[in-house]
């Protein structure tokens, strides 16, 4: 793929929207936070292409995670890891102190502490173009100083837990732990159009088991109702960027009864799904169930690769190709079929065929890191991480074309055209914005009932006129089990579909947003 669609696509994740906040407390009891936005803007390229280099790293970070250790600590911290900033659209104004200094957050499902620059932030260039908390000029500022540290997928943040109120919209959250940040370092958090981040996830993935201010606003009795719910307008002609409303719902945001399925792991917002359908018909991966998540602080669709690889096949995507991928599907391809044909279980057919090792749960590379290299941050097994990876995405292509009766032939030539498919780390994938009319549906099932999505809403446009260029709304991320295969449904899904979150009952609802 070329250096000019890749700048595109990552011009995506760094175009940061800057939002003010309107919100009201209506005779109903709900806090309304209104959202604006502006367009998707492409000249922000360059900066891009200086943080395209972490994909790879954080994705090589994930697999080290979960080789070993603490499965359920491990995965969730490399989830918020893995999270991306820069392709936020959504943001709001909060106020921290007494009198209350005002931030432009994102208000984030998938993390779960508040944080904002810190006046002692000194050496960060990224704390000298945002706002910064100053505890000397609040009434209410209480001192804490325990250190604390998070890693995102587009940039770290380092700095010191503090107490203090906190204004959301006409409401005040008294005691609220946060994070004022004295490192900001990357590229990521200097060309943020917001300030910092709100987390409304649950408190098992808080840094430093930090009370989440949607906790302390429940506890204090500051919501109606313990449910907050989501209006994400994604008509770009208007200037409404859509609502947050906390205690309730706003009847006028959605269409219909929502579909609700519980919360199946807290920490995010993590429910069960079943399969993705491409044009109407099963990809087959998630028949036997994946999670996934629901994510307000991103705007992609993110999912499994093999399953990625095969939309961008039928959107007509370009992506990168695997050399690693075209090997495994020419030396192996009949065997897998034939292994296949035989009702061998596809989990374990890598395995049998000598590319991974089998785990109980899923391929691993049969290449063993040694501790040196490991402490070097390096990887011996690369290759042979890359091999058992085409190994089992091939796996799942085939078998999706031997449920569709495919000839052996077309099954594999079918598994060598989506090796040219495969997503990027970064996730680049450019389509022709005069095709989106002959694109299919992508679908999701989520509680029994099928949601669409239409090229027009999984499409994005980046730029006007003769210049515009569009990009697949979907890219590759490899959560292996206990916590994956995994889906993370971020504002493309949630533009769509109207989401509740509900608190009291630990689920989340869908319902087609008006």
């Amino acid at each position: 793929m070329g250096s000019n669609s890749r700048a595109v696509v990552l011009s995506v994740f760094l175009s940061t929207l800057l939002f003010s906040i309107v919100s009201s407390a209506s005779n109903d009891g709900l806090l309304r936070i209104g959202l604006k936005r502006l367009k998707l803007d492409p000249d922000n390229r360059v900066a891009a292409q200086l943080d395209s280099g972490s994909g790879e790293a954080l994705r090589a970070s994930f697999r080290k995670f979960n080789r070993g250790g603490n499965v359920r600590d491990s995965a969730d911290a490399d989830i918020v890891a893995l999270k991306n900033y820069l392709d936020a659209q959504y943001y709001g104004e909060i106020g921290l102190g007494t009198p209350p200094q005002k931030f432009t957050v994102i208000f984030d499902t998938g993390s779960s502490n508040l944080w904002v620059p810190s006046a002692k932030c000194y050496f960060s260039i990224a704390c000298y173009f945002h706002a910064k908390y100053r505890s000397s000029l609040s009434k209410t500022y209480q001192k804490n100083g325990k250190s604390a540290s998070i890693q995102y997928g587009s940039g770290s943040i380092t700095g010191f837990f503090s107490i203090d109120n906190v204004k959301v919209g006409n409401l005040v959250v008294k005691n609220q732990e946060f994070i004022e940040t004295t490192g900001e370092p990357g590229v990521t958090f200097l060309v943020a159009k917001f300030d910092g981040i709100l987390g409304l996830g649950f408190q098992e993935i808080s840094v430093g088991n930090a009370k989440p201010v949607w906790y302390n606003m429940v506890e204090q009795g500051l919501a109606k109702e313990p449910v907050f719910s989501f209006w994400l307008n994604r008509k770009a002609d208007e200037e409404e960027g859509g609502e947050l409303v906390f205690g309730g719902v706003d009847p006028k945001h959605f269409k219909g009864k929502h579909t609700y399925v519980p919360v199946t792991q807290k920490g995010y917002w993590q429910f069960d799904m079943g399969d993705v359908l491409i044009g109407g018909k099963p990809s087959g991966y998630c028949r036997g169930g994946c999670s996934a998540i629901a994510d307000s602080g991103t705007s992609l669709l993110a999912g499994p690769s093999s399953v990625i690889a095969m939309i961008n096949h039928a959107i007509g995507a370009s992506g990168v190709i695997s050399q690693e991928c075209k090997a495994v599907v020419q030396q192996y391809g009949q065997n897998i079929i034939d292994l296949l044909l035989a009702q061998a279980q596809p989990k374990k057919i890598c395995s049998q065929i000598g590319m991974c090792t089998f785990d109980g749960n899923q391929g691993v590379s049969i290449v063993i890191e040694s501790v040196a290299d490991e402490k070097n941050d390096k990887s011996s097994g690369g290759l042979g991480e890359a091999m058992c990876s085409a190994c089992e995405m091939a796996v799942v292509w085939m078998q999706n074309q031997l449920m569709q009766n495919q000839t052996q032939e077309r099954i594999l030539n079918y598994a060598n055209e989506l090796c040219d498919r495969m997503p990027s780390p970064m996730g680049e994938s450019a389509v022709d914005c005069g095709g989106l009319s002959s694109m299919p549906k992508v679908s999701f099932t989520i509680g029994g009932k099928v949601f669409d999505l239409s090229p027009e809403e999984y499409i994005l446009k980046v730029g006007e006129g003769a210049q515009a260029q569009c990009i697949s709304g979907f890219t590759g991320l490899d959560v292996p089990p206990p916590r994956g295969p995994l889906w993370i449904l971020g504002d493309i899904f949630m533009g769509r579909y109207h989401t509740i979150f509900d608190y009291g009952n630990l689920r989340v609802g869908f319902a087609e947003a008006a």
